[in-house]
């Protein structure tokens, strides 16, 4: 339990930090003009940054998004941009102490050292470690920092930048497009397999504080790449804002998995928009695991572009006492011979509300598109609240769309089984929890699996008692 303890508690610290570029409290074109400055932005980032904050205060929030918390948030009174150094470092050694000792104790490091092929690690606005291995660098594959990407790749970066999320696709797009800061570039040449994953790992550490990573990942043809993403912050009494994007740009029959695990402190808004484009033979294959936060709104995206695409969508979520896990999948066939799989699995706890929010759209006139999407969610106890809100528009002949959903509690039975066996409550209730996903995790990283089930596990024994 004392280890189960120490992987939950990790996170849930922050460090003193001297900023030598804060760009102060609220959200006005000063603010825009203050982090195009600190960034030595073009001309045209710093005009598409100023449209974007018009296009913010012109939208309004999603319909889905009926959260009063979400509703209530004050945007005046968050941090959009803290830096202590613009240049990330490309030895641990040469990173800041205390920033260095923070992604130490989240073991970021380690997990270099052991199977990793690539690192970004970002504290709050930017990224203070970047390092790939060389033998990528030689085969043509570029992995830094949203900033570097605009400055040293232009010709790449510029040609894929907001096409796949465009500014005015909501609100918090919107925003990120104004404030953006740190984020992934990747790129991987024609016929390049990256055959150990690339992580970036995104550490929140002020309070009242913003992070606006947009990540480009641009996987050429024939290619594959695997990409990990960890998120954590510490708890505050206060509100912290995370709004992300995310655009992936699959070419013909290149393949690309996206692997998230967060673990978001109970006071972070967790509102990103993530999606995908693949073309002709190309797979995309989203596997997201939501733990923590106050709020998560956040529905990975696929349009199958091309013919003969696929893409997949996996995704666990665990909401607990206070918590709202609004999470899904879109998926959009837009050619013939697509197709899709959706599963996404939902644990509520004590109180904590878990909903699946999805979208299946196949355009008309098309032929021989698949789609399977399956969602199924289980109670703890009965406070604990779930919702399925599927939408699908499928048209045309010899088309296949399907969707399942389920909802169970855990039985009576089966605790007072394991209870007469010597097993306490709480545990016996993890164990049936973890059955309940163990065909999802098995799908994420071993090292990532491992601990993904002791923090759901924790988060489990916390809630039960």
């Amino acid at each position: 339990m004392e280890n189960f303890q120490q992987s939950m508690d990790a996170a849930n610290f922050h460090c003193d930090v001297d900023y030598k570029y804060d760009a102060g409290v609220g959200l006005k074109h000063g603010t825009i003009d203050y982090i195009s400055d600190a960034k030595n932005d073009a001309d045209w980032i710093r005009k598409f940054r100023h449209g974007a904050l018009e296009k913010f205060h012109e939208l309004s929030l999603p319909e889905w998004a009926t959260n009063a918390a979400v509703r209530n948030l004050d945007f005046s009174k968050i941090r959009y941009y803290l830096a202590s150094d613009q240049l990330p470092k490309t030895s641990w050694e040469n990173v800041p102490a205390n920033v260095r000792e923070t992604f130490e104790r989240l073991g970021v490091p380690e997990k270099e050292r052991k199977f990793l092929a690539g690192v970004e690690a970002q504290f709050d606005s930017e990224s203070a470690y970047s390092r790939m291995r060389e033998e990528l660098s030689k085969l043509g594959v570029i992995f830094v920092n949203s900033t570097e990407g605009l400055n040293k790749f232009p010709e790449i970066f510029r040609k894929y930048f907001g096409t796949v999320v465009p500014v005015a696709d909501n609100k918090f797009s919107a925003l990120n497009g104004a404030v953006f800061s740190g984020g992934s570039f990747i790129y991987v040449p024609k016929g390049v397999r990256v055959k150990q994953p690339l992580q970036a790992y995104f550490r929140i550490n002020a309070e009242n504080f913003g992070q606006f990573e947009r990540t480009l990942i641009v996987v050429d043809e024939g290619a594959e790449v695997t990409y990990l993403e960890g998120c954590t912050a510490p708890k505050f009494e206060t509100s912290t804002l995370h709004a992300a994007v995310v655009e992936i740009v699959v070419l013909k029959n290149a393949k690309i998995q996206y692997i998230t695990v967060q673990n978001w402190s109970n006071n972070v808004f967790n509102l990103v928009t993530k999606r995908g484009v693949a073309h002709g033979g190309a797979e995309i294959r989203w596997i997201d695991c939501n733990i923590g936060s106050r709020v998560t709104m956040k529905y990975p995206a696929i349009y199958l572009r091309g013919e003969g695409a696929k893409g997949e969508v996996l995704s666990i979520a665990v909401a607990a006492d206070g918590q709202m896990q609004d999470t899904g999948a879109r998926v959009l066939h837009l050619a013939n011979g697509t197709t899709s799989n959706v599963t996404a699995k939902s644990i509520s706890l004590g109180g904590g509300m878990a909903s699946y929010r999805g979208l299946v759209h196949v355009q008309k006139n098309l032929k021989g598109c698949k789609n399977n999407t399956r969602c199924d969610a289980l109670l703890v106890n009965s406070t604990s609240k779930t919702a399925t809100f599927p939408t699908i528009s499928a048209t045309g002949n010899g088309n296949a769309v399907q969707h399942e959903a389920s909802v169970s509690k855990i039985s009576e039975e089966q605790i007072f089984y394991m209870r007469q066996r010597g097993i306490p409550e709480s545990q016996a209730t993890s164990l049936v929890v973890n059955g309940f996903i163990n065909d999802l995790v098995r799908e994420f990283p071993m090292e990532y699996s491992i601990e993904m089930k002791r923090l759901i596990e924790l988060q489990t024994e916390r809630t039960i008692g």
